[in-house]
């Protein structure tokens, strides 16, 4: 049973064994609450080195609507066990709940997208208020930060697909690789963070953290693979860094060699509808593809004898996202192609893993 905590300063994240807690933040507009659900877990295994492992924290439910990670996270809030464990691991597979109580990208209570939320704000709304939560109460206790998503009602991926932000930081950058290797996955998605602001892992990796994320699932399903995935791939992380024992486990026995590394850092790479319509897509995520390619037509119903208008790849790679649903609007992201990633965070090669 989770213990309600009103006063943030009252949960004892140094406590040894698993705790789970249910932390309380005020309602903008009532007198209730929305509890976050937040398990800490300080292993009581001797470490094999003489330092403890770095601390990891796990998110599931930054958006509402997807729901891979929340599962993922809430069985690791059951499964894992402290005896087994050396080093902290805090888990939260429900960031935005109210989000997900809703089964909403955003909140309802504030309309806010927690993943544009960061920083975070004491005085601000309630979804800035837990992302500064996160921010001073959590980031500092951990070295690894892991946020899972998946693609909701609005995308598809080649899933799963880990992500890995570019950072100056060389060494940073080509750790957030190794360990995003650890999900089995057939290809990386390198990023640029053309996204937004108020990235929960960007923050994350303007402090330094080794941030692992990615996408899961799509159309708000619990999907078996990307959830598979999520799960495994947390505890490859926790083998990795000898906070569970252990060597990391294979999760695809259908897949051998790395991940590809496919990078879409520029907001080209992400083609926006140019009209409304109902979408048709061409080809599947994960297809390799050339420029020119048919990717799919935008059809118009206003005249049923009209010429769809067909939509073809401005550059060569692999298509990383495609629109799930048939209706779409315009400006809403067609499709990402990521092309092959050749080297570092700062243009040098990097380390193969």
């Amino acid at each position: 049973m989770a213990t309600v905590i009103y006063d943030h300063a009252g949960i004892d994240f140094a406590k040894p064994g698993k705790h789970h807690y249910q932390i309380a933040f005020h309602l903008d507009s009532s007198w209730g609450y929305s509890l976050v659900p937040l398990t800490v877990i300080n292993g009581l295994r001797e470490p094999k080195s003489q330092s403890a492992p770095a601390g990891v924290a796990a998110f599931g439910g930054t958006h509402g609507n997807e729901r891979e990670g929340q599962v993922a996270v809430k069985r690791l809030c059951r499964d894992l066990d402290p005896a087994e464990m050396s080093g902290q691991v805090i888990l939260v597979p429900q960031l935005s709940e109210s989000a997900c109580v809703a089964n909403t990208r955003t909140s309802p209570l504030d309309g806010v997208n927690m993943n544009r939320a960061f920083p975070g704000n004491p005085r601000g709304t309630i979804s800035y208020r837990i992302a500064h939560f996160v921010k001073t109460c959590i980031f500092p206790r951990v070295r690894v930060v892991i946020d899972i998503h998946s693609g909701g009602n609005e995308a598809r991926f080649a899933m799963p697909l880990p992500a890995v932000y570019v950072v100056e930081d060389k060494n940073q950058f080509d750790e957030m690789i190794q360990i995003a290797q650890l999900f089995d996955s057939r290809f990386i998605n390198i990023a640029g963070g053309t996204e937004g602001t108020g990235l929960l892992p960007i923050e994350a990796e303007r402090e330094g953290k080794i941030v692992a994320c990615g996408e899961f699932g799509f159309a708000e399903s619990v999907d078996p693979k990307g959830t598979l995935h999520a799960y495994e791939g947390i505890k490859n992380i926790l083998r990795h860094y000898g906070i569970l024992p252990g060597e990391v486990v294979k999760i695809d026995s259908q897949r051998s060699g790395p991940a590809r590394l496919l990078q879409a850092t520029s907001a080209e790479d992400y083609v926006a509808a140019p009209g409304n319509g109902i979408w048709e897509p061409a080809v599947e995520q994960g297809s390799d593809i050339r420029q020119g390619d048919l990717i799919g037509r935008l059809h118009d119903f206003t005249d049923h004898t009209s010429t769809p208008l067909e939509v073809r790849a401005h550059h060569p790679g692999v298509v990383l996202m495609m629109h799930f649903a048939a209706v779409c609007q315009k400006g809403v992201t067609l499709y990402v192609i990521g092309r092959e990633f050749r080297g570092g965070s700062s243009g040098e090669p990097a380390r193969s893993v």
